[in-house]
């Protein structure tokens, strides 16, 4: 697993679709749609690890992209 679309394929293989709308929510609510499948013992411990780092990582970037908009807005 190494993508966020990765992450959404394996949701969509259990009938979780995510689309909240805002690319940072949306990664908020799969990690914790992936939560709740390792904690049900449907996704076994080496996906789940996988997919949270890929989620950890999408998260990283997109706060990052937040926090430059923002800077670049505030600097005009």
């Amino acid at each position: 697993m190494k993508t966020l679309y990765d992450v959404q394929q394996l949701l969509k293989n259990f009938g979780i679709y995510v689309y909240v709308g805002k690319r940072l929510w949306d990664i908020e609510v799969m990690a914790l749609e992936l939560d709740h499948l390792h904690q049900a013992r449907v996704v076994d411990d080496k996906i789940f690890v996988s997919a949270k780092l890929v989620l950890t990582h999408e998260h990283r970037l997109e706060e990052q992209r937040a926090k430059f908009k923002h800077q670049s807005i505030g600097g005009i």
